[in-house]
This record gives structure tokens, C-alpha cells and sequence, in this order.
């Protein structure tokens, strides 16, 4: 049974019909299907087709190509809060004898281990998973095309490394692991490794003639976690949804933002691109974006998602080239985000507050710059200018009168009150930086120490 829309205003519903209608006939996709969501419920759906009489809809499947990796990335951060291995760990630490063991696990989920793109012999893409039963067959003599860590460099390989790995470490097949740690939890009915239908077929159409020839639709073998999977518009929204505020279920909010942290070096010749642990994050238009595009031969597949603006867009096609799906899915958010932007939800008060944080809520000061700590729910804390730009991070507490940073430049950083005998608070340590009520206060152990003479005006 189909779930009802949540309502868009007619002329958003208009603009965004308009854009993938230009998208499905300037690009000549035999058809072309998307969706938005919005605060994790479907908003919007839209398709545009070659074939008189119906449209595909939100429940047909497409293949998703290397929007694959993203399952696959999540499989191994579960392993990794399971403490069944460490993202620096090598990957030969777990699964023995690949050749390419040096590669960290991290250095395998962003692309910086310096493998290859592609393997060795026929195009994977389009040629049986029998020419390649092994991983020795995967990886090919040499494995290696850049030194290890140094650059970005997108390898299909790699993620076949991290199937591998997940079902040593797991015990199950890849296959397995998806289905019961992911697509059973979050509902994703219809995403699975083989298509079901009502499913699309694959095709190129010609460069200079309006004609059609069919793809192949070949199983991918071991390179299935690199590329495999099936899905919808409406499971993708869900996965977006699941990406930008996490499931405790299948991972927390705190592992799905590590997910959308750069951990890669910009793009080359991009600078404003960026790879994290299995997804890729682009700025631009005043929003951040992170998500994941995927091709085959006869399909293309983009999503994106905007956590700020709690939307995520989804753009399929069945075609080999000729639509810019990741362009038209950012495309696609912005028009909502821009017409008809998120409503804040209302301020209330926290519901409980320690008086001991309370206290430390207000201005400080590094050396001479203004910095406010202010309050966040749950006990966490935000510490940023008073005004204008800078550093700026949140932080979770600790439980034990500390906390630690979650993004910016504080980051992974340990922030604590230092207190006198008497209980009064003498400053706040942060990563060596001493932050103190007055500049430079005297009575505070400011590295480097405090002119005795104090501030002073300059002698007429």
C-alpha cells in the first residue's frame, strides 16, 4: 500500500516536475524517475518515461551502481563500533594474503589506499564474474597505482577488499550482512543484490541517433559490493534519511556523521569536492552535501542528502550516459529548500541543567579573542565566536565532567574545566589552549605568562 505524500505547494511541485522533464528529454533517458524526502517522510515523487500510457513510480527498481559502496561502508562501521576491528588497522591484520594488505581499512573506505580503478582484463562492468573468481583476479599483479595514503583515488577494487573483509570478520556472505543488518532493519523492501519486479531494463542509446541497445545486466561476483544492488526512489530517500540522522539500530548519529566527514584530500581539480567512509561530500549553492553517485552500463543513479536542511533527493535513469543525475538530484533539493525552506522547530528551554555547566556558560578568552560557550541539549556544549567567524565546534559530555568535540577544528579534542581548591572555576582546557574569563588573566596559568605590569596605555 502506497503511503500518502506529505503536501508540497503546487508552483515547487510544478519546478521540480519541469527540471526532471529537462532532464529526461535533454538527456534522452528512456526514462527517469526521482523523489524528495523531507524530515524523513516522502514529499515529493516524479517520473518522466519514453513509453506512451505509464510512468515508472517510487516502487520500481534501478540499478544503483556505486551508490553500493555506501551499504557497504556502513557494514564495516558497524564492525568497527562492534570492536571487531579498528579503521587504522591494516587490512592484513584481518583478511591474510591479498597482496594489498598494507592498506588501512580507513585508507579502503576513502579511497586514499592507492589501488587501482579498475581490475586487471575485460570490463568488469560488462563481463562475467567468472573471469574473476578470486580476489588474486580482482587486484591483478599490481595492485597498486599511487603510494599508500598520499592521494584520492577512487577504486572499485578497494570495496571489493571490503566485501571480503566483512564476511571474514562477520562469518556470513556480503549479501547476508546487508540484508539482515540493514535492508531488514530500515524497511528498504525493495533493495536487494538482484532485481524484482517491476524493475527497468538497461540501455545505451546512440551518441548521434535517437535509437536504443539493450545493456547487459551481468551478476557482479566479487565485485558486488563495489556496484550490485537494486533499488527505488522511495527505499533511497529512506537510506538518505538514515545517513543524515543515523538509526541505532544499524548505526548511531555519531558514526553516520564520521561517514559524511571529509577523510580524503580534496579532489583533484576540484576543490570543492571531497570523499569520506563511503561517501562522497560536495559544497557549494550555501549548503553542504553529501551523498553518493552510481553508474552501470544501461543505469545511473545520484543521492544526495542536506542535513541542515533535513532534505534528500534521489534521481534515477536507465540509461548508460547523457543524464546528470548527481547535478539534477542537488538540483532537485535546492528548488525545496529554496521555496519553501525548513521551519525551525520552536525554541524551548532545556529540560534539566546542571548548575556546575551552567557556571561555565558565557564569554572567555583566548588570549584576546571573544569566545562564548553555550549550552546544548544533553548536556553537551557548543564553543565558538561571540560574534563573527572562527572556530567554531560542538561537543559531547563525557559523563565525567568533560567533553569532546564533534566537528570543526575541535574535532576528537578534549575540553575540561580546571577548578581551583576551593571549587571556583579557574579556566577551561582545551587541547593545550588555556581559555580564560578575562584576557589574559593574571591569576590563570596562561602559557607563556602574564606581563606583571598588566594591560597599560602607550607613554605621550
Amino acid at each position: 500500500m502506497t503511503t500518502p505524500l506529505e503536501e508540497l505547494l503546487p508552483a515547487t511541485r510544478r519546478a521540480l516536475l519541469h527540471r526532471i522533464a529537462v532532464a529526461q528529454s535533454e538527456g534522452r533517458a528512456p526514462s527517469l524517475v526521482a523523489a524528495v524526502a523531507r524530515d524523513g517522510k516522502l514529499v515529493w515523487t516524479g517520473s518522466r518515461t519514453s513509453v506512451d500510457g505509464h510512468g515508472p513510480d517510487e516502487n520500481v527498481q534501478y540499478r544503483i551502481g556505486s551508490i553500493t559502496k555506501t551499504f557497504t561502508a556502513v557494514l564495516v562501521l558497524r564492525l568497527r563500533d562492534e570492536g571487531l576491528l579498528d579503521l587504522g588497522d591494516p587490512l592484513e591484520k584481518h583478511l591474510p594474503g591479498t597482496g594489498a594488505g598494507e592498506v588501512t581499512i580507513a585508507e579502503l573506505l576513502a579511497h586514499t589506499g592507492g589501488l587501482a580503478a579498475e581490475t586487471p582484463g575485460e570490463w568488469w562492468e560488462r563481463s562475467s564474474a567468472s573471469l574473476r573468481p578470486t580476489l588474486a583476479d580482482v587486484l591483478g599483479e599490481q595492485p597498486f597505482r599511487h603510494p599508500v595514503g598520499r592521494r584520492h583515488h577512487y577504486s572499485n577494487p578497494g570495496y571489493t577488499l571490503l566485501g571480503s573483509l566483512i564476511e571474514k570478520v562477520r562469518g556470513v556472505s556480503w549479501e547476508e550482512a546487508l540484508r539482515g543488518e540493514i535492508l531488514e532493519p530500515l524497511g528498504l523492501n525493495r533493495t536487494g543484490p538482484q532485481p524484482q519486479m517491476p524493475h527497468a531494463g538497461g540501455w545505451a542509446v546512440h551518441p548521434f541517433a535517437d535509437v536504443l541497445l539493450p545493456e547487459p545486466s551481468e551478476d557482479l561476483g566479487l565485485m558486488a559490493p563495489a556496484g550490485q544492488l537494486w533499488s527505488t526512489t522511495r527505499d533511497l530517500a529512506s537510506f538518505g534519511t538514515f545517513l543524515s540522522t543515523g538509526d541505532d539500530r544499524v548505526l548511531s548519529a555519531e558514526s553516520v556523521r564520521e561517514m559524511r566527514t571529509p577523510a580524503a584530500p580534496t579532489l583533484p581539480g576540484d576543490r570543492e569536492a571531497s570523499y569520506g567512509l563511503g561517501m562522497q561530500i560536495v559544497h557549494g549553492e550555501g549548503r553542504t552535501l553529501a551523498g553518493h553517485t552510481g553508474s552501470l552500463p544501461g543505469f545511473l543513479a545520484g543521492l544526495w542528502l542536506s542535513e541542515e536542511d533535513g532534505l534528500v533527493a534521489v534521481t534515477l535513469a536507465n540509461c548508460t550516459s547523457g543524464v546528470p543525475v548527481a547535478t539534477v538530484a542537488a538540483e532537485l533539493l535546492g528548488i525545496v529548500a529554496e521555496a519553501e525552506p525548513r521551519i525551525p522547530e520552536p525554541w524551548r528551554p532545556l529540560p534539566e541543567v546542571d548548575a556546575a555547566v551552567l557556571e561555565l556558560a558565557g564569554p572567555w578568552y583566548w588570549g584576546t579573542q571573544t569566545v562564548a560557550l553555550r549550552l546544548a541539549s544533553e548536556g553537551g556544549v557548543e564553543l565558538g565566536p561571540a560574534a563573527g567567524g572562527g572556530r567554531r565546534s560542538r561537543f559531547r559530555a563525557n559523563g565525567d565532567g568533560t567533553w569532546t568535540g564533534l566537528d570543526g577544528y575541535y574535532a576528537g579534542e578534549q575540553l575540561r574545566a580546571v577548578r581551583r581548591p576551593d571549587g571556583s572555576v579557574s579556566h577551561l582546557d582545551l587541547g593545550s589552549f588555556v581559555f580564560t574569563r578575562e584576557p589574559y588573566d593574571k591569576n590563570a596559568p596562561v602559557p607563556g605568562g602574564v606581563d606583571a605590569e598588566g594591560w597599560r596605555g602607550v607613554p605621550q
